[in-house]
């Protein structure tokens, strides 16, 4: 089974998000920059959700960070964000997130876009 690594500090978000992926993948959750770097170098998940701003981390120093790591470098990241801003999804995409997707995010909308960035098939919601 694979494994997804929902990196959020709002716990509400992480609980729906993981209810909502537990039958399809094994799920993390890290609260913290920190914690989801651990957890990444530890587990190695198969995709990150990361939440664009979180406590003990700069906007972006979780992404760069895992760019850096040849281990992380391609893993797919999903960048979640409250805030609808084209400089911050540039500079996401550009250090090579998959996909940049503005809260709320229903729970079928991020499995869709999850499954299309491991290459999944039988798309569902």
């Amino acid at each position: 089974m694979k494994t997804i690594l929902i990196a959020d500090d709002d716990e509400d978000v992480r609980t729906v998000f993981g209810m909502s992926l537990e039958r399809y993948y094994r799920v993390l959750e890290a609260a913290t920059g920190p914690s989801a770097l651990e957890l990444t170098s530890r587990e190695r998940p198969d995709l990150i959700v990361l939440d664009w701003t979180m406590p003990g981390s700069s906007r972006i120093e979780i992404l760069t960070a895992l760019r850096q790591d040849p281990l992380t470098a391609n893993m797919p990241v999903i960048m979640l964000t409250g805030k609808e801003e084209e400089a911050d999804q540039t500079r996401a995409a550009a250090l090579g997130a998959y996909a940049f997707l503005v809260k709320p995010v229903s729970p079928p909308q991020l499995l869709k876009t999850i499954r299309q960035a491991m290459g999944e098939k039988g798309v569902a919601g």
